[in-house]
C-alpha cells in the first residue's frame, strides 16, 4: 500500500473504520444508529478511552504495541506497524514468542479478547500485539483460558502443524506467566465444553 499524504481506508469492521495517514493509523469508532445518540456517544467514548489505556498499559508491561499518538472522543491515532500478520508466517519459534508475549499480557491483568494470528504482527524480529478493541482487565483463570482458547482455535483452523504450534505457545506462555499450568488446564476444559455442548 502506498503511503502518501492523504488518508486511505485500511480496514473496516462493525465497530470501527481504520484509516492510514502517512505513518499514522487512525481508528474511528463508528456511530450505531440503532442506539440512542447519547448512549451511543457515551459507549463509543468509553470504549475508545479504554482501548487506548489498555494498549498503553500493555506496553508498560513489556508487550510491544503501537505507540498512541492522540486520543479524542471516538478516535485513536497510533503508530503504523508495517509488519506481517503472524498468520502468514507462523512457525514454532514465533508461536513460542507469542506465548511469551501473552504471558506478559496476562501477568499485567489484561485479557486481549480477540486473540488471533491476524492481531499479532511481526516486524524487525519482534512481535507486536494490535487491536485492543475488545480488551479488558480480568485476572480470572476463566477469562485468560478463553483468551488462549480463541488463539488455539485459530491455530487449528488455519495451520496444518497446529499441535506443534500449540505446544510451542504453551512453552513460551509458561516462561512468562506464573500460573500458566492452571490456565492451560482451563483451556482443555473449555475445549471439552465446546465438544460436548
Amino acid at each position: 500500500m502506498a503511503i502518501g499524504g492523504s488518508a486511505t481506508i485500511f480496514a473496516s469492521g462493525a465497530e470501527a473504520v481504520i484509516t492510514l495517514e502517512g505513518y499514522t493509523i487512525i481508528k474511528t469508532r463508528i456511530q450505531k444508529r440503532y442506539r440512542l445518540k447519547e448512549i451511543d456517544e457515551t459507549l463509543r467514548t468509553a470504549r475508545t478511552k479504554a482501548e487506548a489505556r489498555l494498549m498503553s498499559e500493555a506496553r508498560r508491561c513489556g508487550v510491544p504495541t503501537p505507540i498512541i499518538k492522540d486520543v479524542t472522543e471516538f478516535e485513536i491515532k497510533m503508530e503504523y506497524i508495517n509488519g506481517t500478520a503472524l498468520k502468514n508466517m507462523i512457525n514454532p519459534l514465533l508461536a513460542r514468542q507469542a506465548g511469551e508475549l501473552i504471558g506478559r499480557l496476562h501477568t499485567c491483568g489484561i485479557v486481549h479478547g480477540d486473540l488471533t494470528t491476524s492481531n499479532i504482527l511481526f516486524k524487525d524480529g519482534k512481535l507486536y500485539l494490535i487491536d485492543f478493541g475488545l480488551a479488558y482487565l480480568d485476572k480470572t483463570v476463566e477469562a485468560r483460558g478463553v483468551d488462549i482458547h480463541v488463539l488455539f482455535q485459530t491455530f487449528e483452523s488455519t495451520h496444518e502443524n497446529h499441535d506443534e504450534l500449540i505446544e510451542a505457545f504453551k512453552d513460551g506462555y509458561s516462561k512468562t506467566f506464573r500460573n500458566a499450568c492452571e490456565v492451560l488446564e482451563r483451556v482443555k476444559e473449555i475445549e471439552s465444553r465446546g465438544r460436548y455442548a
